[in-house]
C-alpha cells in the first residue's frame, strides 16, 4: 500500500487534509503537525515560534485533533518513506520531503504584498519573514490547489508556474450555503471578525479598527468574534472600551455567525469569502471587488474529491479525465451561494 504524508498546520488546514485524506482510503496515510529544520526547530524549542504554526496552540490543537480522529500521527515524517507528500504551506519546505512529489493545497486567504513581502522576494530571505504572503513561491511542488479562477491569476502574477496550478477549490470554503442552517441564537447584527495580526509582530491600529466598525454599525447591535490566536482579555478590554455593549465572544462557530449576520467586517481573515458567498454586505482592509473574483468556487463540498483525483494522475494512477470536474477550462461550472 501506497503511503501518503500529511502535513498539518492550524485546526482549518488540519481538518482540509483530513478531508483530503478521506478521498483517498486505498492509501496508508499519516499525518503530522507543521514543522521546520534547523535553526527554526532550534528556537521553536523553546517557545519563541508559538505564535505560528509550528507550535504553541497551533500544534498541541493538530496534535489533539488527530488524536480524537484515530489518525495515524508519524510526527515529522520520520517513521516512513513516503510516496507523496501532500502539505498545506510551503513557507518551510522540509528536508524530508524534497526529495518526494508534493501537492501543495491552498489553505485560505494570502497576506497583502506589503514591504516585507517585497524585502524577502528581492533578497530571498526565508519565506516565512513574509508569511502567507509568499505563498506558492517555493516552487518545490509538483501541484498546487487553489481556491479559484481569482487565485489561479493571483499566484501566476507572482511568479507561481501556471502549468503547476489546478483550480480544484479548497475544502472548509467550498459549500457556504451549508451554514445558513445552523443554532446560532442571535440574527440580523453587525459581526466584526479581528485578526491575530499583532500576534505575528504586525502592526495594527485596534482602536481605528473598532471605530471604523462602529461607525459602519451605526447603532446597529455588534458581535465581535476574536481571532483564535489572539491574546483574548487585551482584545476583550478594547472592545468594552471603544465599543461598549457589544457581545465578545471567543469561542463558536465564526461561519454560522456569519450565516445570521447582515453585515461582516474583517481586517485580513478568510472568513470574508464565506460573506461574499452568502451575500453579505462586507468590508474588509482589501479591495472588496477584488475579493469577489477570488472568492473560493462553490461546488458543493466537492474540493476534497478534486484534490484527490490530482494526487491519483501525480501517483501514475489511471484516472477518467471526463469524470473530473471542470475547473480552468469550465469557469462557469462554479458559481457564488446568493
Amino acid at each position: 500500500m501506497k503511503k501518503i504524508l500529511y502535513i498539518c498546520g492550524s485546526l482549518n488546514q488540519t481538518s482540509m487534509m483530513h478531508k483530503v485524506s478521506k478521498e483517498l482510503p486505498e492509501y496508508d496515510a499519516y499525518f503530522t503537525p507543521y514543522y521546520a529544520d534547523g535553526l527554526e526547530n532550534f528556537v521553536s524549542k523553546f517557545g519563541l515560534l508559538d505564535f505560528s504554526v509550528i507550535g504553541g496552540r497551533f500544534k498541541l490543537n493538530t496534535e489533539n485533533y488527530i488524536r480524537e480522529n484515530n489518525l495515524k500521527l508519524d510526527y515529522r515524517g520520520a517513521s516512513n518513506d513516503y510516496d507523496i507528500v501532500v502539505s498545506c504551506s510551503d513557507l518551510v519546505v522540509q528536508n524530508n520531503i524534497r526529495n518526494k512529489k508534493i501537492v501543495l493545497v491552498q489553505e485560505g486567504m494570502t497576506d497583502p504584498e506589503d514591504l516585507s513581502y517585497h524585502i524577502v522576494k528581492n533578497l530571498r530571505l526565508p519565506r516565512y519573514f513574509a508569511s502567507t504572503s509568499m505563498t506558492g513561491l517555493s516552487h518545490a511542488y509538483d501541484i498546487f490547489c487553489v481556491a479559484s479562477h481569482g487565485y489561479k491569476n493571483h499566484f501566476v502574477r507572482k511568479g507561481v508556474n501556471p502549468d503547476k496550478v489546478r483550480i480544484t477549490g479548497i475544502p472548509n470554503f467550498d459549500d457556504c450555503k451549508k451554514f445558513v442552517k445552523n443554532d446560532f441564537p442571535f440574527k440580523n447584527y453587525v459581526l466584526v471578525c479581528t485578526s491575530d495580526t499583532r500576534e505575528t509582530y504586525k502592526f495594527e491600529n485596534r482602536k481605528k479598527f473598532i471605530l471604523n466598525a462602529l461607525e459602519i454599525a451605526n447603532g446597529r447591535r455588534m458581535i465581535f468574534k476574536i481571532h483564535p490566536n489572539e491574546k483574548f482579555n487585551r482584545a476583550k478590554y478594547e472592545i468594552d472600551k471603544y465599543a461598549p455593549g457589544s457581545l465578545v465572544l471567543q469561542e463558536g462557530n465564526t461561519n454560522e455567525m456569519i450565516a445570521n449576520c447582515d453585515i461582516l467586517i474583517t481586517k485580513y481573515s478568510t472568513v470574508v469569502y464565506v460573506g461574499i458567498a452568502l451575500g453579505k454586505q462586507v468590508h474588509s482592509e482589501f479591495d472588496v471587488a477584488e475579493l469577489k473574483r477570488m472568492t473560493p468556487i462553490q461546488n458543493g463540498g466537492i474540493s476534497s474529491r478534486n484534490i484527490s483525483r490530482e494526487i491519483r494522475i501525480l501517483l501514475g494512477e489511471n484516472v477518467n479525465i471526463n469524470e473530473l470536474v471542470p475547473t480552468s477550462s469550465d469557469k462557469e461550472s462554479y458559481s457564488s451561494v446568493g
